[in-house]
């Protein structure tokens, strides 16, 4: 059996695309933190491979784990897989989802966001109304 590991993304700047992230879920922006800065640094590697590389994680272990490699190139064409992203609800929140959607889309275009665009369909019987967008470094992902 098999469980997920981490969802890892290469980047051109893998530190900032990592704090977008950490602040799209709400987790801390996460560095090189001692103790392990130094073990790693005493492992051989140096402040720049450091900088190649990052991570977004949920400090309780419930969301994703997220790491960022650094790219050996900028981003060419439509990423094959993307990350979905909900919207949270609480169930004292009476507000239409269209309202909670488009609040939550204008919390990440603030962060570094890109609105592609605003899909609204029939997908069979199901009514689909969801964002999709890009991160700061162009990857797709779809706010629904």
């Amino acid at each position: 059996m098999a469980t997920l590991g981490n969802i890892t993304f290469y980047a051109d700047d893998p530190r900032a695309l990592a704090h977008f992230w950490s602040g799209v879920f709400g987790y801390p922006e996460s560095e090189w933190d001692e103790p392990l800065r130094q073990q790693l640094l005493d492992s051989g590697l140096t402040p720049g491979d450091l900088d190649k590389r990052a991570l977004a994680e949920d400090p309780e272990g419930r969301g994703p784990r997220l790491f960022f490699h650094h790219a050996e190139g900028p981003k060419a064409g439509r990423n094959r897989i993307h990350v979905d992203v909900t919207v949270a609800r609480d169930p004292e929140d009476d507000r239409p989802f269209s309202q909670l959607l488009d609040e939550e889309k204008d919390r990440l275009v603030a962060l570094g966001a890109t609105v592609v665009r605003l899909v609204e369909q029939d997908w069979g019987p199901w009514g689909e109304r969801y964002y999709q967008l890009q991160d700061p470094e162009g990857n797709e992902f779809c706010l629904q």
